[in-house]
């Protein structure tokens, strides 16, 4: 009927009243009808339609068809009821984000500034004598000045321009990246639905009106509908509602199905009726957006409205107060039983707080530490400023009103108004360079680089801040199946009919009557979407699709050579009298079937401990049904499923019961239906640990995080696969519970969770199993609200179920699985896993920490930079009236320093060598002593280099001194190596800034980054154009070759100094402290806070010089032992005398071996160089290998004198010798 109906409208367009007429059921009526709820919207649809059958067949839709299919079909039902999109919000125009970007406010006075200046220029006072004015106004030619004095206005603004373009195309870049990645996770988005009797799954924006969708648990929906048949569907609106309660949906009594909504339990099949922007969550976006846009042209009306509600809220909420307090308690006591916990709120400020408790909001740990940060360094800059704008001030009123006694006069303030505002210039340009507002550009830069490689990846990231936090984790939570294993399940033993067969049994010798309740019961109690397909390629594997376990039973159907799929072809969907769908709480699923007779047969599957408890019989061979007594019970467990679990096997057991037509049960009363199995089989599932995860998990603890493995499977099961994958390691003191275990042990004897007691299980909890989903989110919290260790816990989450949501919005980090997730736990996650692997959470943690290190890399060279400019520009005015680098000079170093800089050192690739160190951890600071050391140190070596040059510099470079030039003076040579040579040092430095713990290559892997290449070599070529081009407007004069070479050998000097600086020992160093600590640092005292940081630090200079001791060390006691060889062979007597018998000197070793040579090891060992160089490659003390003597290089240079026959050598299995290393001809032979 359907098809007939989409042939003949395939002879050419019509209009859209026509298309609505064809369908004969307009949009307007349809939206009316969904708007309807519960019996209202039954009776609506009986009224108008007869039933769901009468609307599909006005839809022209078949419910067991679906739609044909046909481009035409599905764009003529766009047209008339519209596509299933949400029209996006606009994004900003690129002169709305230039706007923006103009708001900054030291960019504002800098335009003030510039503009005062530019008016000034050509403002020429009438009557003024310039020598009546002061000699710094009077002593510049006026020829030509009028031309040129504008330059350095319109030279400022220009470089605002520039700041404000390159600001504003990053904010775009931006913008555009986060679309980009919004719709590559719609594009993900697929749902199940009827195209020509198959079931495809298509992209959620391909749905249109008349698709007959598969709904299933874990779904989010992406349309509304009306449910056409459904199984034990229960339906979360709380999106839409606002209700918490589960919602129960059923054909005849509530069966509209909303968009944005879960389904949290059972299966069905719905009819779609509306779409996009007609659908629910479509008319809810729609008001916002409306209400958006009028709010966006009378922001500031809002804002005061804001601002009266806050005030009469607060008055409210001070009225309220007492009896919020009379109520605390009880609402305590209804917090405890809730799944998920919220945190209490502050009275004082209840919204607010709201906010800052949803996680996605709150700034995450490096946000908060350099906003902290920033604050501080522009706090320093604008004190700095303000002091050169006022020294500069009174040393000219000093100099000229009273050194050159000049007097007062009218036509001379012009003037002094020119001064005025280029010392205005010069201080707000320290404060331009001073304020580093590169810092949230870099952290954008490099968060946003770090997303589109982790795609690449495999890791889907959906909130940014995720990314950063992952570099900070310190514990996993996971999931078995599926991340840790390969999710591909297949039956490899089974307990059938009383027999226990290690492999899959033939079918001749299964009995008749159990094999066919076997295949029956596996075929309709499995959801009818999972299926086993033919391979894609010829002799691969068959496909599995659905759900994994399903599969592995309907792949055991096969196995026994029976055909699934023609017990479905009988008893179709439709035709299932009852379903109780899996859930975490029953763990199992039974399907009622109804027989011709009216008696009933209740196929059922699930865990095998909890289902076998519910059987009071079994099948034997003959396929006669006998007695299971508890007993039995217990020699099964012992005998089948222990056996089977410690292999890593999930086992299930399969049951079924018969009810007659006479006692009907109350079918809702599922614990007295559930009761009186007959157990058919017991099988066991096989589902192989992932090849590369074992490696993954023990670069996870090198790097410091522990991995826990959270499963509802059975402990045996899951210590196994817990072993095989490295968590559990032979002989270690761990704890692997069980749910109900884990929940006694945290409850009080009012079954109140106590963080104390969760604190006494969690540090060496490796294992949870049979856990529920309330259970890991428990156990996510409790590790998070510890505080049994110094640090604070970050802990990353996977989830793939519905009831994991809980758990992944509680975690620091949530995982969601790409494949197997539903959509609620993808819309709950921080982070997709599209290919569901646990190595691929490895690399998040790689990426996490390279953000953090290359935010401490810009760091590092954007401070350099700072302190050297403000203190070069604060001398500068205070002893020569004028900034040595001049406003616009100031502004390409700001440039320079800031975008290039970020995009430069936030691009940098991750290295493996980021997992040999423990995580940062929360407390820890932006700014190590290490860095704080190279920042001071390269500080020095350029501040003595400017100053050298800006006060003795024309005598050593034969050029004309510069200082104490006029206003509006030419440029001079003097000046311009001064500006050269400090880009050139600056740009040397950021080859430095690659490395922040000291290391001496600073070139490694320099290749490797292309971005950081391009922007060095790109900045030194415009560096070359600005001097040798700039003129007046950069104050720069073209230089020699010479000059050139001078300028970029006092460069080069930067990467020798560094040199020297990362050979210094940070412990020498005691007066660094340092900066940018996260926000809880005030309440550490001083000096746990050193002693806190020391043992973290890492130092290269310090591990060379260790290595430089033992190196010392090791040359001594050779040269030793050699002495008391040579000595042991000049001596007349011989050394064989009397000492050993004729045989024993065949042999070396027995000569060696001989009291007089061998080397007690009383003395503790040196360690071997080699390693060292392994503790070296560590870079981090705590991960290396303990040596066995790690405090050997702390000792005196000078070791004490050895005795004779006891000096300590070292240890011989270490460094590869032949057997008897200690021995004086060995050491001899080695020297040689």
């Amino acid at each position: 009927m359907a098809n007939s109906s989409f042939r003949a409208s395939k002879h050419g367009r019509r209009g859209s009243a026509y298309l609505e007429a064809e369908f004969s059921c307009s949009l307007q009526e349809l939206r009316s009808l969904m708007e309807l709820r519960g019996d209202d919207a039954h009776d609506r649809i009986r009224q108008n339609y007869c039933d769901v059958n009468g609307l599909c067949a006005r839809l022209r839709t078949s419910t067991l068809e679906g739609l044909d299919g046909s481009w035409e079909d599905l764009e003529r039902r766009r047209q008339a009821f519209g596509p299933n999109v949400t029209p996006p919000k606009k994004p900003k125009t690129f002169v709305q984000l230039v706007w923006e970007a103009l708001q900054d406010v030291t960019l504002i006075i800098l335009e003030v500034a510039a503009i005062i200046s530019l008016g000034l220029s050509f403002y020429r006072p009438p009557h003024a004598d310039r020598d009546s004015c002061g000699s710094a106004a009077g002593s510049v030619s006026d020829e030509g000045e009028s031309e040129t004095g504008w330059i350095e206005g319109a030279a400022i603004l220009l470089s605002v321009a520039c700041v404000v373009l390159v600001t504003a195309f990053n904010d775009w870049s931006k913008e555009k990246q986060f679309r980009g990645l919004q719709s590559r996770i719609e594009q993900e988005q697929k749902f199940s639905v009827l195209r020509a009797g198959q079931l495809a799954q298509v992209k959620v924006s391909d749905i249109v009106v008349g698709d007959i969708a598969h709904v299933k648990y874990g779904d989010l929906l992406p349309a509304d509908g009306i449910l056409i048949q459904g199984n034990d569907l229960k339906i979360d609106e709380s999106s839409l509602t606002g209700e918490s309660d589960h919602v129960k949906k059923s054909a005849d009594k509530d069966p509209m199905l909303l968009s944005g909504t879960h389904v949290m339990e059972g299966s069905g099949k719905m009819v779609v009726t509306a779409v996009g922007v007609n659908s629910q969550t479509g008319i809810i976006f729609a008001l916002l957006g409306a209400s958006e846009e009028a709010g966006d042209g009378d922001d500031d009306k809002g804002d005061k409205e804001k601002k009266k509600k806050k005030e009469e809220r607060k008055k409210r909420e001070k009225k309220d107060k007492k009896s919020k307090k009379d109520e605390k308690g009880k609402k305590g006591k209804s917090k405890d039983g809730a799944p998920v916990e919220m945190e209490p709120l502050n009275e004082d400020a209840e919204p607010e707080k709201k906010k800052s408790n949803m996680r996605k909001k709150e700034k995450s740990v490096l946000q908060g530490k350099l906003t902290k940060l920033a604050v501080q360094i522009g706090k320093a800059g604008l004190f700095m400023s303000t002091l050169t704008v006022i020294i500069l001030i009174v040393r000219f009123v000093m100099d000229t009103f009273w050194i050159q006694g000049i007097p007062w006069t009218s036509e001379c303030v012009p003037i002094y108004m020119k001064f005025l505002v280029k010392f205005f210039i010069i201080g707000v340009t320290v404060l331009v360079v001073a304020v580093p507002e590169g810092l949230p550009l870099a952290v954008t830069i490099s968060l946003a680089y770090s997303v589109k490689k982790m795609m690449k990846d495999n890791n889907l990231v959906r909130h940014l801040d995720a990314c950063e936090t992952m570099g900070n984790a310190t514990a996993i939570c996971s999931d078995k199946t599926g991340t840790l294993t390969m999710n591909r399940m297949t039956v490899v033993q089974a307990y059938l009919a009383g027999c226990y067969h290690k492999k899959v049994p033939e079918p001749s010798l299964v009995h008749a009557k159990v094999l066919d309740l076997l295949v029956l019961g596996i075929g309709v109690n499995c959801a009818y979407t999972t299926k086993i397909m033919p391979p894609e390629k010829e002799g691969g594997l068959p496909r599995q699709v659905g759900n994994k376990t399903e599969c592995a039973l309907l792949g055991l159907s096969v196995d026994l050579q029976r055909d699934y799929q023609s017990i479905r072809n009988d008893i179709p969907e439709e035709k299932l009298f009852k379903v109780y769908t899996f859930n975490s709480v029953r763990k199992s699923m039974s399907t009622v079937l109804k027989n011709h007779d009216g008696s009933y047969r209740m196929f059922s599957k699930g865990a095998s401990e909890i289902l076998l408890r519910k059987c009071c019989k079994i099948l034997t061979e003959n396929g006669v049904a006998k007695a299971f007594k508890p007993r039995d019970r217990e020699k099964l467990m012992k005998t089948v499923i222990e056996p089977m679990a410690s292999e890593g096997l999930r086992t299930i057991c399969l049951a079924y019961r018969d009810f007659t037509a006479a006692d009907q049960p109350d079918w809702d009363d599922e614990a007295d239906i559930l009761t009186g199995l007959t157990c058919i089989a017991v099988v066991g599932i096989e589902d192989p640990v992932r090849p590369e995860v074992p490696d993954a998990i023990r670069k996870c603890q090198r790097a410091g995080i522990t991995v826990r493995m959270v499963t509802g499977d059975n402990i045996n099961t899951a210590r196994a696969i817990a072993s095989k994958c490295g968590i559990l390691q032979p002989g270690d003191d761990f704890l692997c519970l069980e749910g109900k275990e884990f929940n006694r042990r945290i409850r009080n004897q009012l079954g109140e969770i106590e963080q104390e007691r969760i604190d006494k299980i969690w540090p060496k909890l490796r294992v949870l199993a049979r856990s529920s989903p309330t259970d890991k989110h428990t156990l996510v919290k409790g590790i998070i609200d510890s505080a049994v260790l110094e640090q604070r816990q970050v802990v990353a989450v996977t989830g793939d179920g519905t009831n994991d949501g809980p758990a992944l919005k509680k975690a620091d980090v949530g995982f969601a699985m790409g494949i197997a997730g539903t959509d609620v736990a993808k819309e709950a996650s921080d982070i997709i896993l599209t290919d569901d692997n646990f190595s691929s959470i490895v690399k998040a943690v790689m990426w996490g920490r390279n953000v953090y290190d290359s935010i401490s890399k810009f760091l590092q060279f954007q401070l350099t930079v700072n302190v050297v400019a403000v203190i070069v520009a604060f001398t500068g005015a205070c002893v020569t009236q004028d900034s040595p680098l001049k406003a616009v000079q100031m502004l390409w170093v700001n440039l320079i320093m800031d975008t290039f800089a970020s995009l430069a050192l936030a691009t940098e690739p991750p290295t493996e060598a980021l997992l040999l160190r423990s995580p940062y951890g929360r407390s820890k600071p932006l700014i190590s002593r290490t860095m704080m050391k190279n920042i001071l140190g390269h500080a020095v070596y350029q501040l003595t280099v400017i100053f050298t040059l800006l006060f003795v510099g024309e005598l050593l470079l034969d050029v004309d001194c510069g200082r104490n030039a006029p206003l509006h003076a030419p440029p001079s040579e003097h000046y311009t190596m001064v500006f050269n040579t400090f880009v050139l040092m600056q740009l040397f430095n950021e080859i430095n800034a690659r490395k922040i713990h000291g290391e001496r290559n600073v070139f490694e892997d320099v290749l490797d980054n292309p971005i950081f290449c391009s922007i060095l070599l790109g900045t030194f070529v415009i560096q070359v154009l600005i001097v040798q081009f700039g003129g007046k407007p950069f104050s720069c004069v073209s230089l020699s070759v010479e000059q050139w070479l001078w300028c970029i050998s006092l460069g080069f000097g930067s990467l020798l100094w560094g040199q020297l600086v990362s050979s210094v020992p940070t412990r020498w160093l005691k007066f660094l402290k340092t900066a940018g600590h996260g926000t809880k640092q005030e309440e550490i005292p001083e000096e746990e806070l050193e002693e806190m940081k020391d043992p973290d630090e890492i130092d290269h200079a310090e591990m060379e010089l260790r290595r430089g001791q033992v190196l010392w060390c090791r040359g001594l006691q050779r040269i030793q032992t050699q002495i008391r060889v040579v000595n042991a062979f000049r001596d007349s007597v011989s050394p064989y005398e009397n000492l050993e018998t004729p045989e024993s000197r065949s042999s070396i070793h027995n000569f060696m071996s001989h009291p007089e040579f061998r080397i007690d090891d009383s003395e503790p060992h040196i360690p071997l160089i080699d390693e060292l160089e392994a503790e070296d490659d560590a870079a981090a003390k705590r991960n290396s290998v303990p040596v066995p003597n790690n405090t050997a290089p702390e000792r005196p240079l000078l070791p004490p004198p050895l005795p004779a026959r006891a000096a300590g050598l070292i240890s011989a299995n270490s460094a590869g010798l032949p057997p008897c290393p200690g021995s004086p001809l060995h050491s001899l032979e080695t020297s040689l």
